[in-house]
């Protein structure tokens, strides 16, 4: 097998929706790539989704594998809390902090939702000079 490349699509970790959903507890989990693109609020909903986990009030209900989230409709998920200090190691002497990590998978997530972004800046970047060139030659 070769080694991967930034290229490479993500692999889906299921063969199918019902080995999936088998997976999760029931639910099916949602297509991560293109969450920041299909939710309102994109990159904001996700880093409050992932710091929005608490102990749910004492008048609120929950079953067992499900979670309370402030940030979610309902405050009810049946994912747990995937983050928590001292998690992971940087490299740099980060510390490792919820909120960072939340922002460090927050900004993957958005760059993974459009991975093509910023190469169709720079297009467009090259695109504004060339029409201004242009513009400037056909004034003349």
């Amino acid at each position: 097998m070769r080694p991967g490349r930034l290229s490479d699509k993500f692999v889906k970790p299921y063969p199918n929706v019902e080995a999936s959903t088998a997976a999760n507890g029931g639910a099916y989990p949602p297509d991560m790539s293109v969450l920041a693109k299909a939710r309102a609020g994109g990159a904001d909903y996700i880093y409050s989704l992932l710091l929005g986990y608490e102990e749910a009030p004492t008048d609120f209900e929950l079953d067992d594998g499900v979670y309370y989230n402030k940030y979610i409709l309902g405050n009810k998920i049946k994912m747990s809390a995937p983050l928590s200090d001292g998690l992971v190691e940087y490299s740099d002497s980060t510390q490792a902090t919820t909120a960072q990590m939340a922002k460090d998978v927050t900004t993957f997530l958005v760059w993974a939702a459009e991975p093509h972004l910023e190469a169709q800046h720079r297009m467009g970047f090259k695109a504004i000079i060339y029409l201004i060139i242009l513009f400037t030659l056909v004034y003349m």
